[in-house]
């Protein structure tokens, strides 16, 4: 079954609708085609260093780069694009009070490579979160022409919905066919996986994917864009890295080296030169005075 394609002012409700329906779906020309080229010229040196992937689930012929936050510019500003972080923040929100990113990552997929296993992103945490609770909004972002012949994403309509155990035939697999500057968006359950590439040249796409505010990364964000290179970030940006607290007792620190007179507990804004927002220092009704704030 083909996927719904929206337009790109889609409204956050329609972009629900088609991921509660079918799991997935595409919205269709988001950025622009200088975006589009900044991005790739980017990321490219980093792409060219990285070495092809050692077994079948990575791709023995794809190049898989991240730490994208911190090396390309342009990537900051489509992981905060208000389409794709509001549909986020609405999709997660019936389970986390606050979001993180969980992966950036380009997927250079070469002539040659076969096609991926189908799987679901959500078992990074295998099967110990139940098939309630949705832990991932993720998106794939078109920097090629997405093709059947080139490995355009692979995906089964319906599946999110599917007992864990089921498999897909084949008549039920489809691909996400979409122009260059297109987004690919799916949930954490879908089956999919990158296609096979059977075209003379690669497919690249960036995969920008967040998750519930209490889980674990499958990209440590915090190594990946340290303290030195995320103070010099958006705020919001910060905080989807994970330097704030993901609730009242979630995230705080102490600093080993630098002992706070007051306090010993501290918010990781404070990591970074500034201070939680108001709304991020309370527990329940009551608003939280942290009173080691060396700022």
């Amino acid at each position: 079954m083909a996927l719904q394609t929206l337009r790109p002012e889609a409204s956050v409700d329609n972009i629900l609708a088609a991921l509660e329906s079918d799991g997935a779906t595409i919205i269709a020309d988001v950025i622009d085609a200088s975006t589009v080229q900044q991005m790739t010229q980017e990321v490219m040196p980093f792409i060219n260093r990285s070495a092809m992937g050692n077994d079948d689930f990575t791709g023995r012929r794809t190049q898989r780069t991240g730490a994208l936050v911190a090396r390309t510019p342009t990537c900051r500003d489509l992981i905060l694009s208000p389409t794709i972080l509001n549909a986020a923040k609405s999709f997660l929100r019936p389970f986390s009070k606050k979001i993180l990113l969980h992966l950036t990552q380009t997927i250079y997929i070469h002539p040659g490579n076969p096609a991926q296993p189908l799987h679901r992103d959500r078992l990074a945490w295998g099967t110990h979160l139940p098939s309630s609770i949705e832990p991932q909004f993720n998106t794939i972002w078109a920097l090629t022409n997405f093709t059947k012949e080139n490995g355009a994403t692979r995906y089964v309509a319906g599946s999110h919905k599917w007992d864990w155990k089921q498999r897909a035939a084949d008549e039920q697999i489809e691909q996400a066919e979409m122009t260059a500057g297109s987004v690919l968006i799916y949930t954490g359950s879908i089956l999919h996986s990158g296609g096979e590439n059977r075209s003379e040249q690669a497919r690249l796409g960036l995969n920008l994917t967040y998750t519930l505010g209490w889980l674990r990364q499958e990209e440590n964000q915090y190594l990946s864009c340290p303290p030195e290179i995320a103070k010099t970030l958006d705020p919001e940006l910060q905080e989807l890295l994970g330097y704030t607290q993901g609730d009242y007792a979630l995230g705080y620190f102490s600093d080993p080296v630098n002992y706070a007179e007051k306090s010993d507990i501290l918010p990781p804004e404070f990591a970074l030169g500034r201070k939680p927002r108001k709304s991020d220092t309370t527990f329940g009704d009551e608003s939280i005075e942290f009173s080691g704030e060396q700022i």
